[in-house]
């Protein structure tokens, strides 16, 4: 497992990649590290899509709230198990998740909160998700804060110029839903 581990910035950023290919194999790399690491409330933990000249797939980053906690889980990283996957693309992964400008949260603080239906103020307020935006609606346009948001228990907001933010898409009954789906249909490229 290749990692890449900056103690200098605010809230320590480690990245790892354990030769995922798929964003659905990167969203189960990060459970097993929430539970084999014992991730700390607060974590943040993204899901990249890496295309360097030795790889194509996906790898981590994990966003620590502290220092001490990103260096115990590097020690476990390093000392557990040897090293495998890309640097380069554990590097990105960290490099993209610390400038914000990068990565799919799998983990983040208050998605607890996004089960079943919630109103989009609660989705605002209650989380680490900085804004939303409606694909498909004209500019300006937003939602009020008392629409129902059909969570399918599947929220992946993304890092988009310094901000998580949640992409939606219209749903049934003036309601609105995330564009990512939990179970796709495979496209075509996934067939034989």
């Amino acid at each position: 497992m290749s990692t890449s581990y900056d103690p200098s910035g605010v809230h320590p950023v480690l990245g790892v990649d354990a030769g995922t290919t798929t964003l659905r194999e990167a969203d189960h790399l990060v459970r097993d590290l929430a539970s084999t690491l014992a991730l700390p409330p607060g974590t943040v933990a993204c899901t990249h899509l890496i295309r360097t000249d030795a790889r194509r797939g996906t790898a981590v980053s994990l966003e620590f709230p502290d220092h001490e906690s990103a260096a115990t889980a590097w020690r476990h990283l390093t000392e557990s198990e040897p090293p495998q996957g890309d640097r380069e693309a554990a590097t990105q992964a960290a490099t993209d998740h610390t400038a914000r400008r990068s990565g799919r949260a799998v983990l983040f603080p208050g998605m607890e909160h996004l089960t079943g239906t919630v109103p989009l103020s609660d989705l605002l307020e209650r989380t680490a998700i900085d804004r939303v935006i409606v694909v498909g609606a004209t500019s300006g346009e937003l939602p009020t804060p008392t629409t129902p948001v059909h969570t399918q228990d599947h929220v992946r907001p993304e890092w988009r110029e310094g901000e998580l933010v949640l992409a939606l898409v219209p749903a049934v009954g003036g309601t609105l839903a995330p564009f990512e789906v939990p179970n796709p249909t495979p496209c075509c490229a996934d067939h034989g």
